[in-house]
């Protein structure tokens, strides 16, 4: 994997990852509610969800590619269009997103992680964002060991940064700074995903 391209994933999943929706949510929740603990082993089944959607993503895509390169070539051009779409989308309502207040509601470090893995597994949204991203940076060339660069990537950024959250909630500066910045978090995700799908539908 290139540079270039590496740093594209890097930077939008660090995007996407700290755009305010159910995930952050649900970590939030675990984290405020019972310990940095309970928020931790959230974030990393969390991880190990959205690892899974990569997985699949990356070898559902390999098969068309190999077998259906002209259905490949389609589904690039409809993943542009619809990264273009949640761009403008999250330039359109950004900052209009809730991070909710949480209720102390006791649960055990085994509830924690199914919380953390379920919210990833049961978002269909989190599927067609990557099927969506890889179109766009995956290519006929591509081996097993840039698949695993493109896995640990994504899962490591994903649970990286909500083990960031759920250890700094205790002195409180990452959901004040999340609130404050939201609409600009929003912005610069809504410009990346804009910018990405239109290269290759404009060509």
């Amino acid at each position: 994997m290139d540079l270039t391209t590496w740093l594209s994933l890097v930077v939008v999943c660090v995007m996407g990852a700290i755009s305010p929706g159910p995930s952050l949510a649900v970590i939030l929740r675990v984290s405020v509610s019972q310990s940095a603990l309970h928020g931790v082993l959230a974030s990393l089944s969390h991880g190990a969800g959205i690892g899974f959607w990569v997985f699949i993503t990356l070898q559902g895509m390999a098969v068309l590619i190999e077998q259906h390169q002209q259905a490949f070539s389609i589904l690039t051009v409809l993943g542009g269009l619809y990264l273009a779409w949640l761009g403008i989308k999250a330039l359109r309502y950004a900052g209009k997103g809730k991070i909710d207040e949480v209720e102390a509601v006791k649960s055990s470090y085994w509830e924690s992680i199914r919380d953390g893995l379920l919210i990833a597994l049961m978002n269909p949204k989190i599927a067609l964002f990557f099927l969506a991203l890889f179109s766009q940076l995956v290519d006929a060339e591509m081996t097993a060991m840039m698949k695993v660069q493109f896995w640990t990537t994504v899962v490591v950024i994903d649970s990286g940064w909500y083990i960031l959250v759920a250890l700094l909630l205790t002195s409180g500066p990452v959901l004040p700074w999340l609130r404050r910045n939201m609409v600009w978090v929003d912005r610069v995700m809504g410009c990346l995903l804009t910018l990405i799908g239109l290269k290759v539908v404009i060509g």
